[in-house]
């Protein structure tokens, strides 16, 4: 029996790789970049938070300010990947980004879903506090979940409850000397000291 192809009708169009992968909306970064403006570019692995401010150039595009988690932890900063890492990640890539004259920008949020409280609306708030402007919705943005107290009235409930759980769900926080109970505290000094510097 012979094997044909699945793309034999002329009517047929083969998306483009990373589309099929699920990577890149090529509509929607088509319209990002016909906007003048420089993007923020929030994207969230497993391990971290990566905030970038790109602009476009028809050779490739170019970052000009760039903060990852990873970074935060000249700051005193250790938890990788929740909601004040993002924020923290936002701010500093703001500063960085304002230094270097960037005033406006349009937020890349890929192929994320824009819920209400995401990681992402986290660093938008990050590089508005750093004094960048940029069309936005206030309903999207949740203060409480920026600092993280949730984190820590989760983690103080959970310490009072099950150690051993405790122990197991913030064994990352506990291995470098951080104490999730309390992250609010330490979230307002890191912020300071971003701001300062």
């Amino acid at each position: 029996m012979i094997e044909v192809p699945k793309a034999t009708s002329a009517i047929y169009k083969v998306a483009f790789r990373r589309r099929r992968l699920n990577l890149t909306n090529y509509s929607k970064r088509l319209s990002l970049v016909k906007g003048a403006l420089p993007r923020m570019v929030v994207r969230k692995s497993s391990r971290g938070v990566l905030v970038q401010f790109i602009s476009f150039s028809p050779k490739g595009d170019q970052v000009l300010a760039c903060a990852a988690s990873g970074s935060l932890k000249e700051y005193g900063w250790v938890p990788h990947c929740n909601s004040p890492t993002a924020y923290l990640c936002g701010l500093l890539a703001g500063k960085n980004a304002a230094a270097k004259g960037l005033k406006e920008f349009n937020l890349d949020i890929g192929m994320h879903t824009p819920s209400k409280g995401s990681l992402v609306f986290a660093a938008l708030k990050g590089a508005l506090d750093a004094g960048l402007k940029t069309n936005y919705s206030e309903e999207m943005i949740s203060e409480d979940r920026i600092q993280g107290a949730q984190i820590a009235q989760f983690a103080k409930k959970l310490r009072s409850e099950d150690e051993s759980r405790y122990k197991r769900v913030f064994s990352s926080y506990l291995k470098e000397n951080f104490a999730p109970e309390n992250i609010v505290e330490q979230f307002n000094l890191v912020k300071e000291k971003i701001q300062r510097s």
